[in-house]
């Protein structure tokens, strides 16, 4: 069943629409599609544009190009080609110019449908940018109607917002407003159905945006109705690869935090500008124009140093005016609010970032970010010493580029203006071109239509018939001293004048020459021709109505002329003499069939015969002995006779002709381990050709060259990497062309060049960098870290803030350090930091190593029964346990009724443990271990512990009636110790209270009530009341307070915790004191970080 207007649907591949011409296709037929459809091209004028596409079908299509606003019926403009091997169909645009941009469709079709997708050919008219923006400016816009918008750019409305609609119509030029509304909606409605096969839920889409310094991204929240759904990204139509892993190598990455999807386009450059799409299975979710403004720094920012209280500022220079640029601190965008002031000039192009009020926490790297371009600059906050006293608000500023920041805009503004003036200069210039070429297209259709006017006279002028002249026009070829004969016919009403021509020149009747004219038909005979008569016949028959032309040609053959010089000498050495010569002026009409030499030896008067060589004007003569000269005859053979011979010049065998200077060698690269040359070859080779290249370097400040290859080994290409270079110093080069005489004259030298590796900001190469280490004393500590940087950075190792002893010892080698302990002792245990620090930048790196021993066991073992029904464990506490911060206790249990021993407690930081549920009647026996990160120490046994079960007899006594008051106001049997903790590890805290009523017990830090605080566990079992802090942090330094209360009265114990790591204030103040007294600025870093956390 055909269908008149087709079943219309997308592909999978989008911007791709598919009409299928029948309701069902016959088994094993299919539609045409695109594997790969075109890409947008934007190229400049007078180069070459070529589209791509891929398309299949059964049976196969045929693939036609169109174009929206012309023809494309040029050949040499517009080709199409078809490559089988790779199955690609491609479109070739010649010397594209402005004309050419247009929107061009490809239409893939077969007897079953059709598949049809448009791409966009931008052309770059080499000044005429800013014209074309005047041209906006004076109202002369592109009118689009609704039905001529791409697919790409209903894409962007698909998944813009409202407000965003204005400002895409009027950069793609639509202006059908309502129209547009009104197909989107019905648009929207297909895209939320096609959707909904494969999303569950779908919002937050964040169009794609320069997040860092490094990378753009682009986000969206998507709940997918299957997990395993695929998720494919698009850039202008093609799909291209993506990593799941942020730190891989792959350009594009997608990160999924729950349901959330963050798509990374990473180091970018001007070709990541496009329109990204992201489908789920085939359907489109998300699309995203983004755009790189051709923009850069004319002026970057500049460090400023500022003191505290004080305004900063930050100013740069754009290349282009843009109304908005990015300012980030430590990656963190900045916006406008009291801290920070974000301002730009009128012309847009300078920019400022006001820092107000400066502290110390305000201190760091600030970067600027235009469009994929930034640059950036330390702030750095001095504190001056005010001796505890409050600093006052000042109203001075640091940093600011001045009437310097001016003079840059106010170039840059002017070089802006005077490219504007250029590009209107050229359009007006193009403009009258055109005007021109519609005049002469006027000129020339009034001249076809004044041919067309008189054609009506045609018919009674002279004339021939074509066949006449067809046969006419084949050339007549004869031998010397022979006749020729020349006659035709001709039509057209009497009387006739007939003339007859040899090379433009009218011949007369003479000796060798007879003009015969009859009715209708002229005959022209020329008698004992020579090869000087060859040339072009012509008649010319006029009437009164016309004239009509007849050419022909004669041909007179002869033998040829001499050979021509002047001898060319290929080759002159010892062993060989190579010739090279012109042939004759004139063949004789023949091609030459061979050469015939002979050669004589100067001195002597016999000729010898070389004999006969082929056509070619080329000879090698190998018979010479050096030093002699010889003299050649030269005559061409063809089919009609020898030619008259040519006697050359002398030659002599093994005469020196050196090469000429090649150019001065050119610097391709630079590293400190090879520097790569290039070269030209010289103009003058010697006659002969080049066999090789010597390449010669020196120092600067030298007077001596040193040859680069060896001696007996010539440079065969035209380039060299030269690795025999001495790091950090300077050379010169220059080089010699070598030819079978020898190496000619050395070129100039070439502009001196450090040996060294470009500038590059310092870089961890590691993968996988542990940050802690355990070492058992008396071992080596050692850590190995690798970077990369250039130039070579300073390496710095710090241990817990200040450079390390001499004990530890540094190696630095390329690519890597490594500091090493020998014989480490507990002393060594702290946090090491290691700076690497160059003119770009630097990267710090830190690693607590943490110097131990197998811990000694604890002291003697006391039991006590203070609670019935528990047993508290005492011990002395271990040797190790005030040289190891780490070190804490495990206690285990072993009763009669079991006889195995198991763990009851673990990460006990004091030295008493309560163990509760004893039964009587049961022997108990416990064991203490000291631990540490190296393992457990030897076990310390207590004594066992029984409490008996008396049987007696049982007799009923009722003693007298007494009143017995149990009752007891709270308190504290065993008070809280002061703890001191290293940051990031647990702290358990405990107490021991009694009374009666059992007391209510609530913890505080800091007055402030800890009991519904999930960050700590409490207990209270018995009386015994603990307290455990999971991951101690700086929050977590103050007073602790235990409060148990009663009916009966009340009781309080407190006790303070101190967490190892936090810097003091006083130690603060330190580093800012060796830091404004010259201390290296390596430690600003440290201060930075300090005063971070």
């Amino acid at each position: 069943m055909w269908i008149l207007s087709g079943i219309k649907r997308r592909s999978k591949v989008p911007g791709v629409m598919i009409t299928q011409y029948i309701e069902e296709l016959p088994e094993g037929m299919t539609t045409p599609d695109f594997t790969r459809k075109p890409i947008a091209l934007t190229i400049q004028e007078g180069k070459l544009a070529i589209f791509k596409a891929k398309v299949f079908g059964n049976p196969a299509p045929t693939v036609t190009w169109h174009r929206a606003k012309g023809e494309m019926n040029n050949p040499q403009k517009f080709q199409n080609k078809y490559d089988p091997t790779t199955n690609e169909h491609t479109l070739e645009v010649c010397t594209v110019s402005g004309d050419e941009a247009d929107t061009y469709k490809c239409y893939a079709s077969n007897e079953y449908g059709k598949a049809v997708c448009t791409v966009v050919l931008n052309v770059i008219e080499v000044g005429f940018k800013k014209d074309k923006e005047m041209q906006k400016a004076e109202g002369s816009k592109i009118i689009k109607k609704e039905g001529d918008i791409d697919d790409s750019v209903w894409e962007l409305l698909l998944s813009a917002e409202k407000k965003d609609y204005e400002h895409i119509c009027i950069e793609y030029g639509i202006t059908d407003f309502r129209g547009m509304l009104k197909k989107l909606v019905e648009m929207k409605k297909e895209r939320e159905e096609e959707q909904a096969q494969f999303i569950q839920h779908l919002s937050n889409l964040k169009p794609i945006e320069v997040k860092s310094e490094e990378g753009a991204t682009f986000e969206l929240e998507m709940e997918l109705k299957d997990p395993n759904s695929r998720i494919f990204l698009y850039k202008d139509g093609v799909m291209i690869p993506y990593s799941k892993d942020v730190e891989g190598e792959l350009k594009h990455c997608l990160k999924q935090v729950g349901k959330k999807y963050i798509f990374t386009v990473k180091n970018l450059n001007p070709e990541d500008a496009g329109i990204y799409q992201v489908d789920v299975e085939g359907v489109n979710i998300f699309s995203t124009d983004f755009k790189v403004p051709p923009v850069d720094f004319a002026l970057k920012i500049k460090e400023v140093t500022a003191q505290e209280r004080e305004d900063a500022i930050f100013e740069c220079v754009l290349t282009q005016p843009i109304s908005k640029m990015v300012w980030n601190l430590k990656n963190t965008p900045l916006f406008n609010n009291d801290k920070y002031e974000i301002t730009c000039s009128e012309d847009k192009l300078i920019h400022c970032l006001r820092i107000v009020d400066c502290m110390p926490l305000d201190a760091g790297i600030y970067a600027a970010i235009a469009g994929i371009k930034s640059c950036s600059a330390w702030l750095i906050v001095e504190d001056p010493a005010t001796k505890g006293k409050k600093k006052a608000r000042k109203t001075t500023q640091a940093g600011g580029g001045g009437e310097d920041l001016l003079k840059v805009a106010a170039e840059q503004a002017e070089r802006n203006k005077k490219e504007i003036a250029e590009a209107l200069e050229a359009a007006k210039k193009l403009q009258a071109e055109r005007e021109a070429a519609e005049a002469e297209a006027k000129a020339r259709a009034a001249a076809e239509a004044e041919a067309a006017k008189a054609a009506a006279q045609v018919a009674a002028a002279a004339a021939f018939s074509d066949k006449e002249i067809e046969a006419f026009a084949k050339p007549i070829v004869i031998k010397h001293n022979q006749k020729a004969t020349f006659k035709i016919p001709f039509i057209g009403r009497e009387p006739f004048k007939v003339q007859w021509y040899k090379d433009d020149e009218e011949l007369m009747p003479n000796s060798h020459c007879k003009i015969e004219i009859s009715e209708g038909e002229s005959r022209l005979l020329l008698t004992k021709l020579q090869r000087k008569d060859t040339g072009e016949i012509k008649i010319k028959v006029k009437n009164e109505f016309g004239a009509a032309e007849a050419i022909s040609n004669l041909v007179v053959l002869d033998k040829p002329t001499p050979p021509l010089g002047p001898l060319e000498i290929v080759e002159a050495s010892a062993n060989c003499i190579e010739i090279k010569w012109r042939p004759p002026k004139d063949n004789g009409g023949c091609p030459i069939k061979h050469y015939i030499l002979e050669r004589n030896q100067i001195g002597r008067n016999t000729w010898k015969k070389i004999g006969q060589i082929p056509g070619e004007a080329h000879y090698r003569d190998t018979d010479v002995d050096h030093g002699r000269r010889y003299c050649y005859r030269i005559r061409a053979e063809t089919d009609e006779g020898i030619s008259e011979q040519m006697e050359t010049e002398d030659v002599q065998a093994g005469t020196k002709a050196y090469p000429g200077q090649p150019s001065a060698p050119k610097v391709a690269s630079a590293f400190k381990d090879c520097i790569n040359l290039t070269w030209s070859p010289p103009t003058n080779t010697g006659g002969t050709s080049i066999l090789g290249y010597n390449l010669e370097k020196r120092k600067k400040g030298s007077n001596l060259w040193g040859q680069v290859n060896p001696p007996d080994q010539p440079i065969q290409a035209k380039k060299y990497p030269v690795k025999d270079v001495v790091e950090g110093m300077e050379y010169e080069f220059r080089v010699s062309a070598i030819n079978i005489s020898g190496a000619g004259e050395p070129s100039n030298p070439s502009e001196f060049v450090f040996a060294r590796d470009p500038k590059m900001r310092p870089r961890f190469t590691d993968s996988k960098i542990k940050s802690f280490m355990v070492v058992r004393a008396g071992n080596s500590a050692r850590f190995n870290i690798n970077f990369e940087a250039s130039p070579w950075p300073d390496v710095i190792w710090l241990k817990d803030g200040i450079p390390v002893s001499k004990r530890a010892t540094i190696s630095n080698a390329e690519g890597g350090s490594q500091i090493l302990i020998p014989s480490a002792d507990r002393s060594d245990t702290g946090i090491y930091t290691i700076i690497v620090k160059n003119v770009v930048g630097q990267e710090t790196f830190s690693i607590e190593i943490r110097v131990t021993d197998e811990p000694k066991p604890p002291g003697p073992i006391e039991l006590d029964e203070n609670v019935p029904g528990t047993v508290t464990v005492s011990w002395e506490p271990s040797p190790d346990e005030k040289r190891d911060d780490r070190l804490h206790y495990m206690v285990t249990k072993r009763d009669s009724s079991k006889r195995t021993w198991h763990t009851v407690a673990d990460r006990i930081f004091n030295n008493r443990f309560t163990a509760c549920n004893i039964m009587p009647g049961r022997e108990y026996q416990f064991r203490v271990y000291s631990k540490n990160d190296i393992g457990l120490s030897a076990p310390l046994e207590s004594p066992k512990w029984l409490i008996t079960c008396k049987k007696e007899k049982f007799t009923l006594n009722i003693p007298e009636s007494k009143t017995c008051i149990l009752e007891s106001p709270p308190r504290f049997m065993v008070p809280l110790k002061i703890h001191t903790a290293p940051q990031g590890y647990e702290c358990y805290m405990s107490c021991a209270v009694r009374g009666k009523p059992t007391p209510h017990v609530t913890w505080y830090r800091n007055n402030v009530s800890l009991n519904t605080d999930t960050n700590y566990y409490i207990t209270n079992t018995c009386g015994v009341c603990s307290m455990l802090i999971l991951r101690v942090g700086a929050k977590d330094m103050g007073e602790y307070k235990v409060i148990a209360e009663s009916s009966l009265g009340r009781a309080e114990c407190t006790t303070n915790l101190t967490v190892r790591g936090k810097v003091l204030h006083e130690e603060i103040y330190t580093i800012k004191h060796l830091m404004t007294a010259g201390f290296p600025k390596a430690l600003s870093t440290i201060l930075e970080v300090v005063l971070y956390l």
